[in-house]
């Protein structure tokens, strides 16, 4: 079984950006609060008790347990929202879309990462209770991007028309959906329990956010996990004051623009509006505009004078709706969050915000990537060995790959260095001679040497197709294991859904992932199932 270790920054998957970031370059630590070690977490831990207004916390727990009311949940995750009223208590939190079914597989890496690093600090600091939190984005309207996931190769897709935040979404015609999905999975006892975690979050709840819940809760509730959906009025009370700011003051653009240009040898992940807040209702999310001396709703004819706005602001603070800038800040005004976790492009726009936190004076969380995970079956890791394969090998492009496999099984050097060497020491001569007559036979010395040379580099490329013929079996068994392993062509996790495995394994591809999965640790984990 191979056993070479990928890095992320190795991996070709990650940008500069997190690769730099990965590496504590000196050029970006300006843009993060404390790298995630463990020996970081406890001037995180006293930075974030000054930091944190404890009379919200009593307000979260009462929005959590309402919450919670109709859900069966475990006596874990009961204590865990309950321990949140006390000032040692502490949330280590990931975000995620609501995705149809829980979308790519990286949905389940991104929690197990939470809960892992809440045991790992309680380990190293007992005093204090550390809580597992997923966020739901309840209030995204992007539906596109979450109402369809993969399974074995074929795309199951919710048809449904959405305007408004997606957690308010009716569930209504996923029954036709389901019947499509059910004929996919078969009889098994695994299937028969994914039917069963289907219908009962998205076929027995009204809405999005609630059947998501569920699903989430039926995964994880037994690890503890608690899940919250901020799209909540009594919530968005406590972060009144920063939506009031960003109307009258627009401090997130003028602190976030100062850190993108910071930013200007790297891709810019997500560029500052001047107002960073959506109006919603029940099917409307668009921006709020200042222009002319008034509040606009873009695409709609409403419009707010200065104290109109103000005062629907106090009376209805749920009709506004932080976008990706000011959502990293509405979550943790309203939790005790020591840790954000998150996927490369997450990470990446997190890190353009430490500026803008500093002006509004609350704590930058510590920033860590979540674990990444290829799956593989001991049926794959045998053919792995038997192609005398590295995962180095595997993590490579394809064009790459097989000529890697190709130069492995040639019985000689398909490269022709020497060659090159000994014409060059030849040409190294005739422009020795070149230099005792004059320069119109020094340019024939360099037009013959170009031409040979490319001659080489042509018979080079000869051999190397040649070599690609005779091996041609051996190629197509490594591509095609390479595909297996990376769904057209990208992360397994980035494409396949959690159903596929859970179908062959059941509960022990959960149980598994826990005790693999090591959040603090930056290398992809090759779990063989």
């Amino acid at each position: 079984m191979p056993t070479d270790c990928i890095s992320y920054q190795n991996s070709g998957y990650f940008s500069p950006l997190m690769n730099d970031y990965l590496d504590e370059k000196s050029n970006v630590q300006s843009l993060y609060n404390r790298f995630p070690k463990l020996e970081n977490f406890e001037a995180q831990i006293t930075e974030k008790k000054a930091n944190f207004n404890n009379a919200s916390r009593a307000t979260l727990v009462s929005v959590l347990k309402k919450q919670y009311s109709a859900i069966q949940s475990s006596q874990l995750t009961l204590q865990n929202i309950e321990s949140l009223k006390v000032d040692n208590t502490f949330s280590i939190t990931t975000g995620h879309q609501l995705n149809l079914f829980s979308g790519p597989l990286y949905f389940l890496y991104k929690i197990i990462s939470t809960i892992n690093l809440t045991q790992e600090l309680k380990a190293k600091y007992p005093a204090h209770n550390f809580v597992p939190i997923y966020w739901m984005a309840t209030e995204d309207h992007d539906f596109e991007e979450i109402n369809y996931f993969n399974f074995r190769g074929k795309k199951i897709r919710w048809n449904k028309e959405s305007n408004g935040p997606v957690g308010r979404l009716s569930t209504e015609g996923l029954s036709d959906l389901f019947e499509v999905f059910q004929q996919e999975l078969g009889s098994s006892t695994n299937a028969t329990t994914l039917k069963k975690i289907f219908q009962e979050a998205y076929l027995q709840h009204n809405n999005l956010a609630d059947a998501t819940r569920h699903l989430a809760n039926a995964l994880f509730g037994d690890k503890g996990l608690v899940i919250i959906d901020a799209d909540d009025a009594t919530l968005k009370r406590n972060f009144i004051p920063f939506i009031k700011e960003e109307l009258l003051e627009q401090t997130s653009h003028k602190a976030v623009l100062e850190t993108t240009d910071k930013l200007k040898d790297y891709n810019i992940q997500v560029n500052p509006r001047e107002i960073n807040l959506f109006y919603i209702e029940d099917q409307l999310r668009e921006r709020i505009i200042f222009e002319n001396g008034k509040y606009t709703i873009n695409h709609t004819k409403k419009e707010f004078s200065e104290n109109e706005i103000l005062e629907l602001l106090d009376s209805n603070p749920e009709k506004f709706s932080p976008n990706v800038i000011m959502r990293p800040l509405y979550q943790e005004v309203i939790l005790p969050n020591l840790c954000y976790i998150g996927g490369g492009g997450e990470i990446a726009y997190w890190l353009e915000l430490k500026s803008f936190f500093n002006k509004v004076n609350i704590t930058f969380p510590m920033l860590l990537v979540r674990n990444s995970v290829l799956l593989a079956s001991d049926k794959q890791v045998k053919k792995i060995d038997k192609l005398q394969l590295s995962w180095n090998d595997l993590f490579a492009k394809q064009g790459d790959l097989i000529n890697r496999v190709t130069l492995q099984n040639s019985a000689f050097p398909i490269n022709l260095t020497p060659q090159k060497e000994q014409l060059a020491k030849q040409f190294s001569d005739l422009y020795d001679l070149a230099k005792k007559t004059d320069n119109s036979f020094t340019g024939a010395v360099k037009a013959q040497e170009a031409k040979q040379t490319k001659g080489l580099e042509n018979l080079e490329k000869r051999l190397l197709k040649a070599q690609k013929r005779k091996f041609s079996e051996e190629i197509e068994r490594t591509t095609n294991l390479q595909n297996e392993l990376f769904p057209n062509k990208s992360l397994q996790e980035r494409q396949a859904n959690f159903s596929e495995f859970y179908l062959e394994h059941g509960p022990e591809l959960i149980t598994k992932l826990i005790s693999r999965l090591k959040p603090l640790k930056q290398t992809f984990e090759i779990v063989t199932l």
